[in-house]
C-alpha cells in the first residue's frame, strides 16, 4: 500500500510539472526538463525490471547531441549578427570616405 500511495504522489508530482511545462512547445524544452524526465522515469520504473542501461545512455547521448547542436546554432546566429554589424559599420565608414572624397573634390574645383 506504501508503494501505491508513493507511486500515486510521484505521479501527481510529475503531473503538475507536465501541467507547468504544457503552455511551451518542444523547442523550449532544455537540459532541466530531460533531467525531469529521466529523474521521474527512474522513480517509476519497476525494481524487479529496471530499464536497460544501454537505452538509457542512448536517451543521454541523444540529448547531448541535441544540446550541442542547439548552442552551436545560437553560437552561429550571434556570430552572424556580429558580421552583419561589422558589414554595416564598413558600409557607413565607405560613405562617409566617399562624402568626404566628393566634399574635397568640389572644394579643389572651386
Amino acid at each position: 500500500m506504501t508503494v501505491t500511495s508513493a507511486t500515486a504522489s510521484n505521479s501527481a508530482s510529475a503531473t503538475s510539472q507536465n501541467t507547468n511545462a504544457a503552455g511551451r512547445g518542444y523547442a523550449d524544452l532544455g537540459q532541466g526538463d530531460f533531467f525531469r524526465l529521466l529523474t521521474t522515469q527512474l522513480m517509476q520504473q519497476d525494481p524487479t525490471n529496471p530499464v536497460d542501461n544501454t537505452e538509457m545512455l542512448a536517451q543521454m547521448a541523444q540529448f547531448t547531441a541535441m544540446s550541442n547542436s542547439s548552442e552551436m546554432s545560437d553560437t552561429l546566429k550571434e556570430i552572424s549578427s556580429k558580421l552583419d554589424m561589422l558589414n554595416a559599420t564598413q558600409s557607413a565608414a565607405a560613405a562617409a570616405d566617399a562624402a568626404r572624397d566628393a566634399a574635397a573634390a568640389t572644394a579643389t574645383d572651386a
